[in-house]
């Protein structure tokens, strides 16, 4: 198993924290250490204006009586009891309401994401922002404020500034070479760890991707030009080119779930987290076509290549993006109704389940910002598909780059996750022979543009 450095160290199971992609450190005391530090310098900076987009969100908050409740009560209802209510070295409760959590976002939106080096405990893995709400995303009110319109529509204005800030020059500076940058000694180890792990390749970071090494910052002009890196034609084949009965992977990804009989509406918000195959896909008319679909979903690592490609030759026959949420977590992952690690049960009843939002995957198909492809593939035995990429938290920013009527070749890009990505679904309708999907459980990612999947017993 590949882990972001540090994380191999002996973490005590109470600290110890199993994130899918490794988007906040496997060790929770790193979360709470990394949190006090921005805290540590809000506090000792003094008040500080807000940027505008802050400033509207204050105004927001402040002049609706329902925000306003939700953003007084989520900071309350945190449990006062261990996890919680302290961090390992005895500070207490980090954020105390609202207001300093708009001071404490002020300061974080000056900055890039830093890398994460565990074993010194600096920054964390691209969403800052997951680390101020990880709590407050799981208490009841915290569920309704984020699930509520007018906060998700705030949200996104807020993640559109932060994102114009990603995309300048002065977020290239975390692309140094310094314990907290991306081009560090442990960075870039960690990086190609989990770039060469799948095909048990040696590359270097410039034999992956397209780059200058002699050039400042590698030739990457802003943080998101990093992270949208595109990698070498070479570095990842595509599967069986001529063979349209080969699935290619569309995302560098590791395995969540492969789910049959996926029904057009089900109830997305329970523990089992089953497939609505009519909220994935956005209420389009063409989701009825895939009642009965067969789904495979795999997530996104930080530390990979974030760039979707098809999985088959064919035509875009529809794509869009479809707004949706960005902080929001079922209730079962949080203490409203007595719930903890994803059971119902009043023993519970005033804890937090400290996953999060990470092993929420399948709730968040339904609800998350998504990007919806269907594509008409030229394997009749296919016929039309669908390409789902589900942004996740701050990572919610999705782009698509092919349009409809394109004809499109296996392998070729559909687009990307801007700052990051979350997770990604294949759907095939009902009576697809698709089979072969990758073992559920592996450690490794499923190299992109690889056999994914195999229709109608065609080669494996």
């Amino acid at each position: 198993m590949v882990h972001q450095h540090g994380d191999e160290h002996d973490i005590p199971d109470e600290h110890r924290v199993h994130r899918h992609g490794a988007w906040l450190p496997a060790d929770h005391r790193l979360h709470h250490e990394w949190l006090k530090k921005q805290i540590d310098h809000v506090d000792q900076a003094g008040p500080k204006e807000l940027i505008p987009v802050l400033q509207d969100f204050k105004t927001l908050i402040e002049g609706n009586s329902r925000i306003y409740m939700y953003f007084n009560q989520m900071w309350e209802e945190i449990p006062l009891k261990k996890p919680y209510n302290k961090d390992p070295t005895g500070t207490k409760r980090q954020i105390r309401d609202y207001r300093h959590m708009l001071a404490v976002l002020n300061h974080i939106f000056t900055q890039a994401p830093q890398w994460t080096d565990a074993a010194f405990g600096v920054g964390m893995v691209g969403v800052p922002m997951v680390g101020v709400f990880d709590y407050v995303m799981a208490t009841p009110s915290g569920h309704a404020a984020f699930l509520d319109p007018e906060v998700n529509k705030m949200m996104k204005k807020i993640l559109n500034e932060w994102g114009k800030f990603l995309k300048s020059p002065k977020s290239a500076e975390v692309l140094a070479s310094h314990k907290q940058g991306w081009f560090s000694e442990h960075a870039v180890k960690d990086l190609m760890e989990v770039a060469n792990a799948p095909l048990k390749t040696s590359h270097r970071f410039e034999d992956m991707y397209i780059c200058n090494p002699a050039a400042k910052y590698y030739g990457y002009t802003s943080w998101d030009d990093f992270f949208t890196r595109q990698l070498r034609e070479n570095a990842r084949p595509v599967a069986s080119p001529d063979d349209e009965s080969v699935i290619a992977n569309a995302c560098e990804s590791k395995v969540y779930n492969v789910a049959r009989n996926a029904k057009l509406r089900d109830r997305f918000w329970i523990k089992s987290q089953p497939y609505s195959v009519l909220d994935m896909l956005g209420h389009d008319p063409l989701a009825a076509q895939f009642d009965g679909a067969t789904v495979y979903q795999a997530f996104l690592s930080a530390l990979s290549y974030h760039r979707w490609h098809s999985p088959v030759s064919g035509r875009i026959v529809r794509a869009f993006v479809r707004d949706g949420t960005y902080f929001s977590e079922p209730l079962f992952e949080g203490p409203a109704g007595g719930y903890a690690d994803g059971e119902r049960s009043m023993a519970h009843a005033d804890e937090i389940d400290v996953k999060g939002i990470s092993v929420a995957q399948g709730y968040l198909t339904a609800l998350a910002t998504r990007a919806v492809i269907f594509i008409q593939a030229d394997n009749s035995a296919i016929g039309l598909m669908a390409f789902v990429g589900v942004g996740m938290d701050e990572v919610s920013t999705c782009e698509i780059t092919v349009s409809q009527g394109q004809a499109v070749k296996k392998g070729e890009q559909l687009g990307m996750f801007h700052f990051g990505g979350s997770s990604h679904c294949l759907l095939f309708r009902s009576g697809v022979p698709v089979d072969k999907f990758p073992t559920m459980g592996r450690q490794e990612n499923v190299p992109v543009r690889s056999q994914v999947a195999v229709v109608g017993g065609g080669k494996s």
